[in-house]
């Protein structure tokens, strides 16, 4: 928006019209001239300030970038590391369940075993005895028998 100069009339007097018409238009003339000069100026500054700024925004993007790489290393040599560890709980305590499970079948096994024999001894137990039963009472049906033949 350019700002046209005036000059007092007192000044047109003493100079003539002309003169002082050549004086403000002059005037013009070198505020349009500064005027584009610092258009110019600011255009360049903001040119270069634009530049900087992308280039520090594309800095700081790498910045983060690599940030975000390494947390995302960390994260993973952790998550790798947890499974593993997680891996080695997981087989020592299959370790210990096989083990008693092992352990509680040889015990079993054993106290099986044991039964069979204590079974195995009570059968022949109960098979003396109900032989010694039997022979007592063949001997008894026998004598009964005997006896009921001699009564008249």
């Amino acid at each position: 928006m350019p700002v046209t100069a005036k000059l007092s009339r007192k000044f047109y007097e003493t100079f003539g019209d002309e003169i002082a018409n050549e004086l403000v238009e002059w005037f013009n003339q070198v505020d349009a001239t500064y005027r584009a000069d610092l258009r110019e100026l600011n255009e360049l500054n903001f040119s270069r300030f634009d530049a900087k700024l992308e280039q520090r925004v594309t800095e700081l993007d790498a910045k983060w970038d690599r940030r975000f790489a390494a947390l995302d290393a960390k994260w993973e040599r952790r998550v790798v590391a947890l499974d593993a560890k997680w891996e080695q709980r997981w087989g020592q305590l299959d370790a210990k369940i096989d083990q008693r499970v092992t352990e509680l079948d040889a015990k079993l096994e054993t106290r099986v075993a044991q039964l069979r024999r204590e079974i195995s001894t009570l059968r022949a137990e109960l098979i003396k005895w109900m032989f010694v039963f039997w022979v007592g009472t063949v001997f008894t049906v026998v004598g009964a028998m005997i006896v009921l033949r001699t009564l008249p």
